[in-house]
């Protein structure tokens, strides 16, 4: 067998694919490259003669399935929409994944963001580096200081939206770290979580109107799309932050937008846009009261380790006639 890897992978997981196969590593961190068209794709993985393709965001769909005989498909997501599971099943071809590889970097981006809104770190450092901070007198040094107060994640009241995976990290976090009250809106919240973190589960209108600070952690689904609303954005306090990691599509964007500009909330983080990932020149820019980066939640060293060691201790699992942990169509066990 021979993989071609255009994931970022470590060693380690180099080192256990060794006792099963070849392997051509290309990361597209360092190709710069992503295969969204199909037939370059074939072209490629036939030059290789790779019958394992382990990949973030190449495109393995039907043609490249039919097209390169392949024996194993990994996708290092959460969520590998970049594969056609329907007819790698079909052909009896095992797809893994690689669920919650990225949820500590989340999580973990999720309390940086709350902590340089609330702490107004972002906003003391621009202004400094910018020369905009200089005290003639005592008086300026009070009115940078007055400029400056923030609030404690200890005494805050944090709402929390979705208690999936990634929610629950930062509700641990939050209220085990920092000793944070924890609302919850959740319809289909695992109950031995919200025991965990001492969370109350509230309605979406309840959590906008009592929170310090909301956080987003849902998928984007029918039921999610565009949920939180001008409405919703009204409710919440003119001293409150909102926070969203996961997905805009969850927000209507330009209702945020306005809610920010005008100062109805107090600030933002936000590692997620419509038009994403942020480019320099985006209008959420001009706000001071808005912490913004590109998308970049789950972009750590960890992550990479993880995912390695995920796929590659699941691969040799399947080739060793053990069972896998992370197999996404189980059934084509049964035909084999």
């Amino acid at each position: 067998m021979k993989a071609f890897i255009t994931a970022d992978f470590d060693e380690y997981g180099l080192e256990l694919l060794k006792k099963h196969m070849e392997y051509e590593h290309e990361s597209w961190r360092d190709t710069k490259k992503i295969y969204f068209d199909e037939n370059e794709f074939i072209k490629k993985i036939k030059s290789i003669g790779a019958d394992v393709v382990i990949v973030e965001a190449d495109f393995v769909m039907k043609n490249v399935i039919e097209q390169c005989g392949l024996k194993i498909i990994a996708s290092c997501r959460d969520d590998p929409w970049n594969v056609d599971i329907k007819t790698a099943t079909e052909k009896g071809i095992p797809v893994f994944s690689a669920p919650h590889r990225n949820t500590p970097a989340v999580a973990d981006l999720t309390v940086g963001l709350i902590f340089c809104v609330i702490r107004n770190i972002m906003k003391a450092d621009r202004l400094l580096r910018a020369g905009k901070i200089i005290y003639k007198s005592e008086m300026d040094f009070l009115n940078y200081y007055n400029r400056f107060k923030g609030i404690e994640l200890g005494g805050a009241k944090v709402g929390i939206i979705g208690l999936g995976s990634i929610g629950f990290q930062v509700a641990k976090r939050l209220r085990n770290g920092f000793g944070s009250e924890i609302l919850v809106y959740d319809p289909y919240v695992n109950e031995d979580r919200l025991k965990e973190v001492n969370g109350k589960s509230v309605d979406l209108e309840t959590l906008m109107r009592e929170s310090d600070i909301v956080t987003v952690h849902v998928r984007v689904t029918d039921e999610t799309k565009g949920m939180i609303k001008k409405k919703h954005f009204e409710m919440m306090k003119e001293t409150a932050y909102f926070i969203n990691t996961a997905r805009a599509a969850i927000t209507e964007e330009d209702t945020l937008f306005e809610v920010l500009r005008d100062k109805k909330i107090a600030g933002a983080g936000l590692d997620v846009f419509i038009k994403d990932p942020i480019e320099s020149g985006d209008r959420f820019l001009t706000l001071e009261n808005v912490i913004a980066t590109p998308h970049i939640g789950g972009n750590t060293i960890d992550t990479v380790r993880r995912q390695s060691k995920m796929m590659a201790e699941d691969i040799d699992a399947y080739l060793s006639g053990k069972e896998p942990k992370y197999l996404l169509n189980r059934e084509i066990l049964k035909k084999t």
